[in-house]
Parts: C-alpha cells; structure tokens; sequence
C-alpha cells in the first residue's frame, strides 16, 4: 500500500507575503482523496522526530538555538520567516515524516512525504526558507541503522540542494546529484556529486534527455541501494521564481523517469515534495498530485 506522511502542521500560518505557499499542503491530500487516487488509509500523521535522529546530521548548538528560538537576527534573516514554538514543531514533524516515507518505501518500494525537501538547510545553519534537511536526516537515519549502504539523492527542484551537497560533502555512502537552475537561487552553489546547470529557458526535450542520461549514470555507475527523490514543481513554465520553460507534461515525465528507473532496478524511492510558486495554486496542487499519482501507476498497478 502507498504510505502518505501529512500532518495538519504543515499549514502552519506564516505572516502576510508567505502564506500562498502554505496552502498547497492542505490542498494536495483534499485533491488526492477527491479523486479517488487515495483513501484515508494511505495518509499516515508523523510524530516530532527524535533529537538524537536529527543530531545524527545537525549541530546541536544549531539545534538547541532553534529550540529555544535564540538564534541571531541575521540568521533568521537568512532563514527568511521569523520563527515560533509552531514552526519549530512543524519542523520537526516535516522530517519525521521524511523518516517514516523512507521506512514505508523499505517496505512498499515508494512513499511520499507531502511536505519537505527543505535542501537549503546546511548543518549548522538554515536558509532559504529551510530550518533541518529532512532528507539528510532521513538518509542518515537509514544509515545510521544499517538499512542501506548507498543511497543516492536525486534533487530535481529547481534550486540547486546546496545545504544538502555540503552535509554529503566527504560521505562516500551518500551521492547528490542536483539538476537546477545555473542562474537560479542559491547564487553560490555547493558541490554536489552530480551538478547538471540548466540555461535560463530550457526545453522539455533538453531537460528529459539530460535527466535520463544522468539517471543511467546513477544507476549503472553508482548502483545505490536507497533512492531520495525531491519532486519540485518549480520547474514549470508557470512558475514565478523557476526560469525554465518545462511544461505539465514535461513534469509528468520526469517523475515518470525516477520511478522507472527505481522500480525497474528494485531500488526504493521515498519522496519530498520541494518548491512549487506558480501564480495559480491549482498549477502547483495539479503538479504535485501528478507525482503521487505516478507513483501509484507505476509500483502499485
């Protein structure tokens, strides 16, 4: 059975000016179950993750100044939202939910993560709207317990997953692979295993063509045993901060790549859903769904 982390939390209210981006996590369960794609046995609530799970990739200073809400005024700065005991819980619900798809996939071959991919959050600080790397936690949990031995992270947000490449950085049992855009934010890239920059307006047909070369080379070369997928939206054409010229049906493929090439390979794949800040919610609701509803097609039909 698909496996659905979502908790209520994820809404949580952000001042005027960020809470758009907020509705897609409450939209995206209504839409799937409206559908009929899901029932309510697929959703599971995560709990807040243990400090000692998330310590295995975060410094506790970090950590203990996000709990106690005392980090400096630059750095929240750079966080982007002032933070709150609220916040700080859906943070640590979000990554719970990451740990628990990543079990889920163990055992189902895929699972997905209604919220997450905050990739921008490094280990000792965040940014970019990023507090804890829910990914990077969640891989090194399954590390950790010697779950798996290679896990590959295969970032397809539109922003390169910089906090991400640089918590991986020196891990040989970690490989990040990054597909973004080259003028795209963070302006200062980290080094990923895998970097593949994308021009300012690139085309379905380029974007496909590099994803499945790339996706051959994780897969032939690397040979993980444990696949982290984050499934940005704002790749689209229609969003405001993305750049790239990929259509719905471009997004569709692309999701259609990673979960081919998983299943085909009998990789487990668990699912963040990163970025989407089209003008119209139902461009980004619509995209989303489309990844939970080819994940269902694919290892489930």
């Amino acid at each position: 059975m698909l496996k659905i982390a979502y908790h209520p939390i994820y809404q949580h209210p952000l001042p005027e000016g960020h809470r758009f981006p907020m509705l897609k996590y409450e939209l995206i369960p209504k839409q799937l179950l409206y559908e009929g794609i899901i029932t309510e046995l697929n959703l599971f609530e995560p709990k807040p993750a243990a400090d000692e799970d998330i310590l295995l990739t975060h410094a506790q200073s970090y950590v203990n100044d996000l709990k106690s809400l005392s980090l400096d005024a630059s750095h929240i700065r750079r966080i982007g939202f002032p933070l709150s005991q609220e916040l700080i819980s859906r943070e640590w619900i979000l990554v719970q939910g990451t740990i628990d798809a990543a079990i889920f996939a163990l055992e189902n071959g895929v699972a997905l993560n209604v919220a997450g991919g905050t990739h921008h959050a490094f280990a000792n600080k965040g940014e970019g709207f990023c507090l804890l790397n829910d990914i990077a936690v969640a891989a090194n949990v399954l590390l950790h317990k010697k779950l798996v031995n290679k896990i590959a992270i295969i970032d397809l947000d539109v922003h390169q997953g910089n906090g991400t490449a640089s918590i991986f950085a020196k891990n040989p049992h970690v490989y990040t692979c990054s597909m973004h855009g080259k003028n795209n934010y963070p302006f200062h890239k980290e080094a990923s295993d895998l970097d593949i920059e994308l021009e300012d307006g690139t085309t379905d047909e380029v974007y496909l063509n590099l994803l499945e070369n790339s996706l051959n080379k994780i897969f032939e070369k690397i040979k993980p045993d444990f696949v982290f997928y984050l499934s940005g939206v704002d790749i689209l054409f229609t969003d405001k901060f993305g750049k790239l010229n990929i259509s719905k049906e471009a997004c569709i493929g692309r999701d259609a790549l990673v979960f081919e090439y998983s299943k085909k390979r009998q990789v487990p794949v668990a699912v963040a859903m990163g970025g989407g800040y089209s003008p119209n919610i139902k461009d980004i609701v619509e995209a989303h769904c489309n990844t939970f509803k080819m994940a269902t097609s694919i290892f489930f039909n």
